[in-house]
């Protein structure tokens, strides 16, 4: 996919305090098992795709970040704590966690690391029966859901 880098791909958190924008397409795009990751995210794994720092442009509000280890920190969103960033030190790259995307289609992971923590009910899980949200909505009697989730893009 070639990225248009006037227009850039565009993310941010939850709650919309950061948003952000890349001017490169994305590279390295991948799915991280690792432990570290696995706790970062709260799930199984983070997916990730990565921009020179000059690509990369916060353009509302301030990226918090954690020293996760002594070689890298983790960006999140202060207010939700949204993950956005990982970033290894010393390095002129940054990537953003693909969920964080206003389309997380965007870009597809090409490989996937931490393999040795690959949590081992996945793919039985990813396997399992599939719902949407309405009709879980719907089995559970839920009439409406007022969403306090920014919208996936500007308005």
């Amino acid at each position: 996919m070639a990225i248009d880098a006037a227009a850039g791909l565009k993310g941010g958190c939850q709650c919309g305090a950061v948003r952000y924008r890349l001017m490169g397409e994305p590279t390295g795009v991948n799915i991280c098992h690792c432990r570290m990751c696995q706790k970062a995210s709260g799930g199984p794994f983070m997916a990730f795709g990565g921009v020179r720092m000059s690509e990369f442009a916060v353009s509302r509000g301030v990226v918090s970040t954690f020293a996760s280890s002594d070689i890298a920190e983790r960006g999140f969103c202060g207010q939700c704590g949204t993950p956005l960033t990982y970033h290894r030190l010393g390095s002129d790259r940054v990537s953003v966690t693909l969920g964080s995307l206003d389309d997380p289609n965007a870009v597809e992971p090409a490989t996937q690391l931490g393999a040795e923590s690959s949590v081992r009910w996945l793919p039985r899980a990813l396997g399992a029966p599939e719902t949407s949200v309405e009709q879980w909505l719907a089995r559970a009697k839920i009439q409406t859901v007022h969403n306090r989730q920014h919208p996936d893009q500007e308005a």
